[in-house]
């Protein structure tokens, strides 16, 4: 395999194209059962039916796990947003719809996101009564077994050339309530510094799926709890004002 073409680089890992195949190669200090419950999850996905890179090997690579799938010619939602900022209201539908598809989709065998949330949750610094007020709203809300896929955003969607769109980064699917996801992608939004964008999505979501804006804004302390966990400070510190501001009553 040739490692010289690099087309993304992330702290943790480095994704390369070699020809028709994309190598995902992980840093020695990324765990091994993470890279296998990654790959895991993209072939439960793949056999959901929705457009998305098929796995074809995992292996490793100088020492370092990797995942081998195949490459998909296009541009991402993110990159066309930047360079036609006129069509974004066209590119945040088509966001919405691919994320309605994925959320018809189901994969029995997916961890399931409550108990994801549950585990992140207690791994949190948070104060004890505020875990377990959390707790007790997660456990609350309705169980569904909606594929999730956990971090839809612009840079995780490939448009090809005839206008298909993948969806890319499989590694947090979990199934459970589709507005789980959608908090997410909110609040993803939020965490790049585009509240207006956010806002516009989270309506538009709603209105095509006929989900009421205050159920999913019920979920958002409970996602911005669970993925306080991972990130920079500056992410933690914005996710833990969303918890900290919540009303409990």
């Amino acid at each position: 395999m040739k490692l010289n073409n690099i087309i993304a680089q992330r702290p943790n890992k480095t994704v390369y194209r070699d020809g028709e195949r994309c190598i995902k190669v992980f840093n020695e200090e990324y765990s091994k059962s993470d890279v296998l419950n990654e790959a895991l999850n993209q072939a439960r996905i793949e056999e959901t039916g929705l457009n998305i890179p098929k796995i074809l090997g995992v292996t490793m690579i100088d020492g370092k796990w990797a995942i081998v799938s195949d490459y998909i010619e296009g541009k991402t939602l993110s990159q066309l947003m930047k360079e036609n900022p006129e069509r974004n209201d066209e590119y945040l539908e088509l966001l919405v719809d691919v994320q309605m598809t994925i959320h018809k989709a189901k994969s029995p065998l997916l961890t399931k996101l409550k108990d994801k949330m549950h585990r992140k949750i207690s791994s949190t610094s948070i104060d004890a009564t505020t875990r377990y007020e959390l707790h007790t709203r997660l456990e609350g809300m309705p169980k569904h077994n909606k594929v999730c896929h956990g971090d839809i955003c612009p840079s995780n969607i490939i448009i090809t050339e005839d206008g298909t769109p993948f969806v890319i980064d499989w590694a947090h699917a979990t199934q459970g309530n589709a507005s789980a996801d959608v908090a997410r992608t909110y609040l993803l939004f939020c965490l790049i510094g585009d509240k207006e964008m956010a806002e516009k999505y989270l309506d538009l979501f709603c209105k095509k799926s006929d989900t009421a804006k205050q159920y999913v804004q019920k979920w958002m302390p409970i996602v911005a709890a669970s993925q306080s966990v991972k990130g920079n400070p500056d992410e933690r510190e914005f996710l833990m004002s969303w918890v900290n501001v919540v009303d409990w009553q």
